[in-house]
């Protein structure tokens, strides 16, 4: 009997060492107690004055200018301090929408509603980042049929 025990153990340890050998590995490229060095991070644009082309209806827009130690908490919202209403005309950036001074049932508030409270939700900043995946959007004025060109 402890033969056989012996046997099966032996048997099944070359059967791990071999299945380990084909198998793919589940960590990545670095082994598992080591930290990989993280890739550096992309280069926020400047674009202010130029306003980015929205690449779908509804897109929010994107924010033409770098953001990195911006404070974005409950206490306080960097954006606001030039985008609020108030305080366009001094800072000369555009407005916040009207739609972000609206409750969930549509009733106008007196400030930004706290479900639009944190910007970056919805907007980022452009980066010199490359993309990820193959983009193969087509624009809607690529698409409509033009009388005539037929």
């Amino acid at each position: 009997m402890r033969l056989m025990v012996l046997i099966a153990l032996g048997f099944g340890a070359i059967t791990a060492a071999a299945l380990a050998a084909d198998a793919p590995r589940l960590t990545g490229p670095t082994p598992a107690l080591e930290s990989p060095t993280a890739p550096p991070l992309a280069r926020q644009l400047n674009t202010e004055g130029r306003r980015a082309m929205r690449n779908y209806p509804e897109q929010p827009p994107v924010i033409p200018h770098a953001i990195e130690g911006y404070q974005l908490s409950l206490a306080t919202n960097r954006c606001l301090t030039c985008h609020r209403r108030q305080y366009t005309e001094a800072s000369g950036a555009p407005m916040i929408s009207v739609t972000h001074y609206m409750d969930r049932d549509g009733q106008m508030l007196a400030d930004v509603a706290p479900r639009r409270y944190f910007c970056t939700v919805c907007h980022v900043p452009q980066t010199d980042a490359q993309p990820l995946v193959e983009n193969t959007f087509v624009d809607m004025n690529e698409l409509v049929v033009r009388p005539g060109s037929e």
